[in-house]
């Protein structure tokens, strides 16, 4: 890897690593969707979710289309298919309790 990557991983996995933004993103993965769709999967409010957005556009880990009134937000699949590929293959052949020893947040 290159040096001097600290701070474009730091912006990438901060966005990643957001409960709100990685659930519009899984779903995003399977489908354009618009932000009542994604709020109403994720049993979020519009505005919680509109608000998320906003990150990951700057980032272009999604983009946006209209559709005439609507706005569809679309997974920018050329990055994030590979990533979610290898979260998972990680997590299936190097974690022993299949990703169950990363750390989960405490009630």
């Amino acid at each position: 890897m290159k040096k001097g990557l600290t701070k474009i991983c730091h912006r990438f996995f901060t966005n990643l690593s957001n409960p709100t933004r990685l659930a519009t993103l899984e779903q995003l993965i399977d489908k354009p969707m618009s932000v009542n769709e994604l709020a109403t999967a994720l049993g979020q409010e519009q505005s919680m979710i509109s608000h998320n957005l906003k990150p990951l556009l700057e980032c272009n880990l999604i983009t946006i289309q209209r559709q005439g009134k609507k706005h569809i937000y679309t997974a920018n699949h050329e990055t994030l298919s590979p990533i979610f590929e290898s979260i998972l293959n990680h997590a299936q052949k190097f974690c022993p309790k299949g990703g169950k020893c990363l750390r989960e947040e405490k009630p």
